[in-house]
């Protein structure tokens, strides 16, 4: 049977849809703190410092789906969208499911999320937006 916990999800706002950086509160087992989310990290856009900390998070709590599911946030920024997915997956299915609280009010828990990325990730709504090709050129009459 799933362990149930309850926490708060703060979020970075991706794509206006509320995915991003748990935040713990309360839980019955130790958890990884704030900074070990990455949550500053993910809302500021330093990608590479957070996946180097949730990397490091997940090596300690290999089980906790928020940290699997902030570093596959951070990956599929990234555009390692295939370790994402595995991340993603690997927090739907897992034994411990977490209640969150997201910043809009809503309540969720981690699976909800999980299969939220999943489908964000099959739409391409982690890629960067394509950048302008502000290149002038000179055109012919």
């Amino acid at each position: 049977m799933p362990m149930l916990h309850k926490m708060t999800f703060g979020l970075a706002l991706l794509a206006g849809l509320g995915l991003a950086a748990a935040t713990p509160a309360i839980a019955q087992q130790v958890e990884p703190n704030r900074e070990g989310l990455a949550s500053a990290a993910l809302v500021s856009g330093d990608t590479s410092a957070a996946i180097e900390m949730l990397r490091s998070q997940l090596r300690q709590h290999p089980n906790d789906p928020a940290v699997m599911i902030n570093l596959g946030i951070a990956l599929a920024q990234t555009g390692s969208e295939a370790e994402a997915r595995v991340l993603f997956e690997n927090a739907l299915t897992s034994r411990d499911v977490i209640e969150l609280d997201t910043a809009d009010g809503r309540t969720t828990n981690s699976r909800k999320l999980a299969r939220l990325a999943i489908n964000m990730l099959e739409t391409g709504e982690f890629r960067p937006l394509p950048a302008v090709n502000q290149q002038l050129t000179l055109s012919e009459q």
